[in-house]
């Protein structure tokens, strides 16, 4: 079964826009894998304007399934990685004033770069996810810099997907392949939600793992925090 990890970046934005601790963070870290969650996922920016420093630290107290660190590998990261020591850190190549990941590492052009900084993050995390465009040779270059797994971007399969599914999640599938065919695990993020998961899943059986946050937190809003989990995990079983 694909695991699931929760992106609890929301539930900070929400904390954040009134001060306090309400909601609390960290409870709900704790509440996501009670609720059958098999992961966290965080992604600390410079502004801290969702996940701040401090909830990093607090948060690796207290997860007990996997804990995943994204972002791009400046020194403040990297500063991160070495004190908390994460299951996976996944390495994005977002600019500080981006509002949200909005595309995958060159693996080509920035291989020079992606090598050093993954032998470094090695010494601490568990392993290391290259986040990724649906291109094949962006997952073939992943795997020559030394990467563990790719993260495909999965935002214009879920801006495609009413229109075309099979046009949408063909660059995916190819991708998939190729990584998997190179060694590497396959994990997805961005924009999937109750509609499109299952088909992603179905198109990548050996998909490893999808990371969920600002869909999975709506639907919340609606279903409860448990009951929603447990609708994204019936989309990831294996039929």
């Amino acid at each position: 079964m694909t695991r699931l990890s929760v992106n609890i970046n929301k539930i900070a934005t929400l904390r954040n826009a009134r001060g306090g601790n309400n909601p609390d963070v960290i409870k709900a870290a704790i509440d996501c894998e009670r609720f059958g969650a098999q992961g966290i996922t965080v992604h600390p920016r410079p502004d801290e304007r969702h996940i701040r420093y401090a909830d990093v630290l607090a948060l690796a107290e207290v997860v007990k399934t996997e804990f995943n660190i994204e972002g791009f590998p400046d020194e403040r990261y990297l500063e991160i990685i070495r004190k908390v020591k994460p299951h996976q850190a996944t390495l994005v190549p977002d600019k500080p004033d981006v509002i949200t990941s909005n595309t995958g590492w060159d693996t080509v052009t920035h291989k020079v770069f992606l090598q050093e900084v993954i032998q470094e993050v090695k010494k601490y995390a568990g392993r290391v996810s290259v986040f990724i465009n649906p291109v094949p040779q962006m997952a073939e270059g992943a795997a020559r810099v030394g990467a563990d797994r790719v993260e495909l971007y999965t935002e214009p399969y879920a801006s495609h997907y009413g229109k075309n599914r099979e046009e949408a999640v063909k660059p995916y599938a190819e991708t998939a392949r190729v990584a998997h065919n190179a060694g590497l695990a396959v994990n997805a993020g961005h924009d999937l939600n109750l509609d499109n998961l299952r088909y992603l899943k179905q198109s990548i059986p050996f998909l490893a793992e999808v990371s969920i946050g600002h869909a999975l937190i709506c639907d919340a809003l609606y279903y409860g925090l448990e009951n929603t989990i447990q609708l994204y995990l019936r989309q990831l079983k294996d039929e």
